[in-house]
């Protein structure tokens, strides 16, 4: 079976994108096959996946993977690529609404490439929580963004062994079940930070998260760190920007198309 599908890209988060209103490619909702097209120099190669499918409330609904082959409740900067996709081909209009498992996600076309979404309420905040992790005690802030997010404070984030450390936290028991993602994040200014992320389901470093930015931004907001809105630095070398006031939260960066091609069955049966 050829797929068409997209590639697309959100501040270096990047994404394989597929219309599936039709429900062609439900089969293909597996974890081979999230795994194989994801797969860096064997295939496409992505941090997840996305199927746009029909919505009977709002403009469409989507089905995420990360490119581990789990399902992931939200996705920021997955949320914006959808979302530009969805505009360039028809499916919706330059404000649409779209359902995910994190609930009902609103967003807005902008100019050059770039696209607004306002984010489901955070919730579960948690601030100074003591944990101990690499042998060492730390101490880590939680906030839920759609999906489960714990932050950092560091004095040099480039410094930081984000792998190592972003794994323990990502696996710690203070987090059980479902774990988290870990972000690391330093104070550039009265309305910036920088930011790298050890992702849950990529299960490694990113080049950027948007709910991950997001959860940085209130976190940093509440601690008096910094005041809204606020630019975030992201590894891959884009900003984002998170709007935050009365728990609401806007996330606005890029969501670029990178390509759209057909993706033939030796891509993902090897």
């Amino acid at each position: 079976m050829n797929i068409t599908f997209s590639k697309m890209s959100g501040n270096g988060n990047d994404f394989i994108v597929i219309d599936n209103r039709d429900g062609k490619y439900t089969s293909l909702y597996n974890k081979n096959f999230i795994e194989k097209v994801c797969a860096r120099g064997l295939s496409v190669g992505a941090d997840g996946v996305i199927f746009i499918e029909k919505s009977d409330t709002v403009d469409f609904k989507w089905q995420f993977f990360n490119s581990d082959g789990s399902v992931a409740e939200m996705c920021g900067n997955g949320a914006r690529c959808a979302a530009r996709y969805a505009f360039i081909e028809n499916i919706a209009g330059k404000s649409m609404a779209f359902e995910t498992l994190a609930g009902i996600i609103k967003a807005e076309i902008m100019e050059n490439n770039e696209v607004k979404t306002m984010l489901t309420s955070p919730h579960s905040l948690e601030l100074d929580k003591k944990i101990t992790a690499c042998g060492k005690k730390y101490n880590i802030h939680s906030v839920n963004t759609g999906v489960p997010h714990a932050v950092l404070v560091c004095d040099n984030i480039a410094e930081t062994d984000v792998f190592s450390l972003g794994r323990d936290i990502r696996y710690n028991k203070d987090f059980a079940v479902n774990g988290t993602n870990v972000n690391f994040i330093e104070v550039t200014g009265e309305n910036s930070l920088k930011i790298r992320t050890y992702e849950r389901g990529v299960e490694g470093e990113t080049l950027a998260c948007g709910t991950g930015c997001a959860a940085s931004a209130i976190v940093a907001i509440k601690k008096g760190l910094v005041k809204g809105p606020v630019h975030l630095l992201t590894y891959g070398g884009k900003t984002l920007t998170v709007y935050y006031d009365d728990n609401t939260v806007y996330l606005q960066g890029e969501g670029r198309r990178i390509y759209t091609a057909e993706l033939k069955e030796e891509a993902y049966n090897y």
